[in-house]
């Protein structure tokens, strides 16, 4: 039997074992690139997270209880399994998300190093020796959280599951998993088989694929203290507002429009690979994107027009069929949405330089010239493979251009390292990549966003996953009981 094969998973969700769902539903995952059906999954509702919460309640408080080798042994074991399987789940990545081969391959690699690192802070120190005025020992510890809904989306459906699961359960909590349905097969029954064959004990780790019935309940279930969403803004502030009102933490990875800066002096050829690279890179279906590129007055030119030339000779297709460079959106709204924003864009007179077309579901990768920031596709996240370019001529104009937006995601500066220092220290972002583009991303570091990015980098990393996933409590000790005055 393969880890994924379907006859498990049928029709169901996950509490420890498979079962249909209360009401029975289902829903059937899709083959962006062809239509066609890959499965069926049990589609959760309302009545399945609360039982879900209950339960994984109960179970946590046994798991929060074991020792650090019992939780990291199975952490372990998942990454294990992950590296065992990776072609069998990245192939399902490949299908069910639209990805190319390569990106499949970084998401498995991902998963497993994500479930180390983790491992590993079942025995990070958790705590702090803290001065006092009395005659006690004075102490903070980190102490699980308790149950952890997360909330996860379609585009790098693997990763950004596993980058609140794996730290979560490693920290002795329990984890309502809710993928958005388009992935939830490789972003959700993946997972859900990975910890059931590492040894993961039944009731921590519940698969609740559904819509946004099951997603709204996951948040407001009592038993849940911390939700971790990525996702959009608009969700994410929904969630935020809820989270806000019923005294949960809610960690929130949300949208980024992001600048790319390209210096004077900057060598055209790499410049245009590494923002090829940052643009188009899974269909520019990322928050890290590149949406926006900030090219100096003298390179703009040359930039755009080898820019340009680089996305004609991009192939676009079916992923699984054969090597492409860009695979199909994810589906027809999201197509919709890019393809309004740039013939937006193209009428408020935008020049097209490349792109701009799409068949079914594969769009072209598309660089846009002559661009004003009023402008549509510069202004929105776009989450499609579209490069404006804005030329810029002095150092602070691009300061203020990068800066001009909601968002505060990715930075990226290409060229003279002072000069971009100096630019990176004025710019609001969460990650910045001096002479590298705005899509990176490792295991061990901290990531996030601020303002309309998100909550700030509650992910990666020990300090970060500690802090996101445990709760401090302060203990005092006495040799002898205090005395008072009455």
């Amino acid at each position: 039997m393969t880890l994924l094969d379907p006859g498990v998973w049928t029709g169901k969700i996950f509490d420890g074992g498979w079962a249909a769902a209360e009401d029975g539903g289902v829903f059937e995952a899709t083959e962006p690139a062809t239509g066609g059906t890959l499965g069926t999954l049990g589609e959760a509702r309302a009545a399945d997270a609360a039982r879900a919460a209950r339960t994984a309640a109960d179970a946590q408080r046994d798991w929060a209880a074991r020792t650090y080798e019992e939780r990291a042994a199975v952490l372990r074991a998942a990454g294990r399994l992950f590296e065992e399987h990776a072609a069998e789940i990245g192939e399902w990545i490949v299908r069910e998300a639209g990805s190319i081969p390569p990106k499949a391959e970084l998401e498995t690699h991902f998963a497993a190093s994500l479930c180390y690192e983790s491992a590993a802070l079942a025995s990070h120190p958790q705590g702090l020796v803290l001065p006092s005025a009395q005659p006690r020992w004075s102490l903070a510890r980190r102490r699980p959280a308790g149950v952890v809904s997360v909330i996860s989306p379609f585009n790098f459906p693997l990763i950004l599951a596993m980058r609140s699961v794996a730290p979560a359960l490693a920290l002795g909590n329990a984890v309502l998993l809710k993928p958005d349905p388009r992935t939830a097969v490789c972003g959700g029954v993946s997972i859900a088989r990975v910890f059931q064959e590492a040894g993961l004990p039944e009731g921590l780790l519940h698969l609740l694929p559904g819509g946004r019935e099951a997603g709204e309940a996951v948040v407001e279930a009592p038993e849940v203290r911390v939700v971790s969403f990525t996702g959009s803004t608009a969700a994410g502030r929904r969630i935020g507002e809820v989270c806000g009102r019923l005294l949960k933490r809610a960690h929130l990875e949300l949208g980024g429009n992001n600048a790319l800066i390209v210096l004077p002096g900057a060598r055209v050829a790499d410049a245009v690979s590494a923002g090829a690279w940052g643009a188009f890179l899974h269909q520019g279906q990322i928050c890290m994107t590149s949406g926006r590129h900030l090219v100096h007055e003298s390179l703009h030119a040359e930039y755009v027009a080898a820019l340009a030339d680089k996305a004609d000779t991009l192939a676009v297709g079916d992923p699984a069929a054969g090597p492409v460079a860009l695979g199909p959106i994810i589906d027809a709204g999201q197509l919709a949405h890019v393809d309004e924003l740039v013939k937006a864009t193209v009428a408020a007179g935008a020049r097209l330089a490349a792109g701009g077309t799409h068949e079914g579901l594969f769009y072209r990768p598309t660089v846009l010239d002559e661009v004003t920031p009023d402008m549509p596709a510069y202004a929105q996240e776009v989450f499609g493979p579209v490069a404006p370019v804005v030329p810029f001529s002095t150092p602070q104009e691009a300061v203020e251009l990068a800066a001009a937006t909601e968002y505060g995601l990715s930075l990226g500066i290409l060229g003279d390292v002072g000069q971009a220092m100096k630019i990176a220290d004025a710019v609001p972002a969460g990650l910045v990549h001096i002479n590298d583009q705005t899509v990176n991303d490792e295991p061990v570091v901290p990531f996030g966003g601020v303002a309309a990015s998100g909550n700030g980098s509650r992910f990666g990393g020990p300090d970060a996953n500690i802090e996101a996933f445990t709760e401090t409590q302060w203990v005092t000790v006495r040799g002898e009981i205090a005395t008072y005055p009455f």
